[in-house]
């Protein structure tokens, strides 16, 4: 395939669609439960704001989380002054909404309001607001025991300053570092990716007027401008220069990308450059068919998580790999790879969950996908979506030689929420009866 047709199918697949229908669905129908109370107005869907990722249209599709701002009435400012006045006005809007929606989870959560909807899967946040005269917003922070501004609309108008500025790319961009980010399990806020991209252009106008034939440079130097960031606790925010947090490196992931993006340069028209673009941005890149597709010989069992759950990556989950064998001590697969040590067949595989920030509860699954000759010979590349062999953990057996890749998915609330992957590089084959790797 060219290049501009990948990266044409690519945003294709990744825009929002029929979602944004649903989503403004939503979104109308809390702001007029919460008119009703705060403004004794039936059907009143007027006072409302879209913030974040979905605000600034930069979501894609498989988005999650919502924010959205309820601008509240300025005749009772007064009345939520004082320390009780942030859980006081929260509490007010959870009531509202629970009346509303009798049968829906529910709760305040320091800020915001946390209404989940499980027959989509949405999680609005709704951020009850006092708007001021600079158009900047008065927001209740319970921790915090007041009232803190948060501004916007000036990320809104900086984001499509650029966007104008960039013949729409910014956007592009923005979307496709959001699907680098789902595929790769890269804990990333959509404010910081947003910011990360604006701050790209604002560094090269060498991509202001491109096509999508050069979205393959554009994505490389993008990478390239990510992996090469310092380490820091927080940028400023575009447009607003409020601090958005940075909640885990991002660069190693982006060098490993910027890597993949030379390789799928390089290999331009073939087949295997669709791949590397998949490994950058997941299964929203199409395939391309090779003529010997038809006569191989071995079936092509692979599925993917995003076929079976959205996915929106916002947590962090880190695996490993216990390595053992009757008569040796059990050694990590990260530290035998770190210090050169391969990994042969005939080895007890025991994948773990080392470290995982969501909170329970939460289900884990898993993909073990075999590669290579022998895999192809055997028939055995298997890659289902399969469950833990008990509880946090998966059980495999090296078999026979293959770059092997075993995933980890985190879902919480029926959302893919963190996944990370390991390769399993094994350098032999058994001698004994094929089992599993």
């Amino acid at each position: 395939m060219k290049t501009s047709e990948i990266f044409e199918t690519l945003l294709n697949n990744l825009k929002v669609g029929e979602t944004a229908t649903t989503v403004a669905s939503r979104r109308d129908e809390i702001t007029k439960a919460l008119n009703k109370d705060f403004r004794d107005k039936d059907g009143c869907t007027d006072y409302k704001l879209m913030v974040g990722s979905f605000g600034r249209h930069t979501a894609i599709k498989g988005v999650s989380d919502l924010d959205m701002i309820f601008i509240l009435p300025p005749g009772i400012r007064s009345s939520y002054d004082g320390d009780t006045g942030p859980r006081r006005i929260l509490e007010r809007v959870r009531d509202d909404l629970k009346a509303r929606y009798k049968n829906t989870e529910i709760r305040v959560d320091q800020c915001v309001v946390r209404v989940r909807f499980t027959s989509n899967a949405f999680k609005f946040e709704i951020q009850p607001a006092f708007e001021n005269a600079d158009g900047s917003f008065d927001y209740p922070d319970t921790k915090a025991e007041g009232w803190k501004v948060t501004k916007p609309r000036e990320e809104i108008a900086a984001t499509k300053e650029c966007n104008d500025r960039t013949s729409t790319n910014m956007r592009h961009l923005a979307r496709m570092a959001r699907a680098w980010k789902n595929a790769n399990g890269v804990n990333m806020g959509g404010l910081l990716i947003d910011t990360l991209v604006y701050n790209f252009f604002d560094q090269t106008d060498d991509y202001d007027a491109a096509g999508t034939g050069s979205f393959d440079l554009m994505a490389r130097d993008f990478f390239e401008f990510l992996k090469d960031q310092s380490e820091q606790e927080y940028y400023l925010a575009l447009g607003s220069r409020q601090r958005v947090h940075v909640k885990a490196q991002f660069q190693p992931k982006a060098k490993k990308a910027y890597n993949r993006c030379l390789e799928a340069i390089a290999d331009e028209g073939k087949t295997s450059a669709n791949k590397k673009w998949r490994e950058v941005f997941g299964t929203s890149v199409p395939l391309a068919k090779s003529a010997s597709e038809s006569s191989r010989s071995f079936r092509d069992t692979e599925e993917f998580i995003e076929d079976e759950f959205p996915v929106d990556v916002s947590e962090t989950v880190s695996i490993d790999c216990e390595v053992t064998q009757a008569g040796w001590r059990p050694t990590w697969l990260r530290v035998m790879r770190r210090g050169g040590i391969l990994l042969k067949a005939d080895k007890s595989l025991r994948f773990v969950v080392t470290s995982c920030s969501v909170g329970e509860p939460y289900t884990l699954k898993w993909k073990v996908l075999n590669r290579g000759p022998e895999a192809e010979r055997r028939d055995k590349i298997r890659g289902q979506i399969v469950d833990s062999s008990k509880r946090g953990v998966r059980i495999e057996h090296s078999d026979f030689k293959g770059e092997h890749v075993v995933e980890c998915y985190v879902v919480k609330d029926g959302v893919v929420v963190a996944r990370d992957r390991i390769d399993v590089p094994v350098s032999n084959t058994s001698v004994k009866t094929a089992n599993v790797l």
